[in-house]
């Protein structure tokens, strides 16, 4: 059953504007700008990794790397993600959930590497897992997260 609001629209839903079109709840809103913070980190680190192992692409570099790759993408992605929450007056416990929930579903991943299992770091799967841990939290802390701010 969805949680309502006062206002009578559920948690976690699209609210109506007066022309009819919907608006982001802001629990979405949050969800959507940590992503773009990952984004940014994610370039940024993408970029720097490329120009230090002087690979001409990224699947040289899961390959090559792999470990290391992994390793970066989650510190990278993390770090602008902190500073985000941080900026927008999150607490302490959240934003180290949050950050948990980024670098933990490394774990998997890496171990695929180290089994031999696949050659290469899994980035795509990585992001996928990432992605589902941080909406899992948010929607465990749903009170929070569904906040106008």
């Amino acid at each position: 059953m969805a949680h309502v609001h006062s206002a009578g629209v559920p948690q976690g839903s699209a609210s109506p504007r007066p022309d009819g079109r919907h608006r982001l709840t802001p629990f979405w809103r949050h969800y959507l700008q940590m992503v773009g913070a990952m984004m940014v980190g994610m370039i940024a680190t993408g970029a720097v990794f490329l120009s230090v192992t002087g690979a001409r692409t990224w699947d040289e570099v899961t390959v090559d790397h792999p470990t290391a790759a992994l390793l970066a993408m989650a510190v990278g992605m993390t770090a602008p993600m902190v500073l985000w929450m941080a900026h927008m007056g999150m607490s302490r416990r959240s934003t180290d959930e949050m950050a948990a929930a980024m670098v933990l579903p490394v774990v998997p991943c890496l171990l695929l590497v180290w089994s031999g299992i696949t050659p290469s770091a899994q980035c795509g799967l990585y992001c996928v897992l990432m992605l589902v841990a941080m909406w899992a939290v948010m929607r465990h802390r749903r009170d929070e997260y569904s906040l106008e701010g």
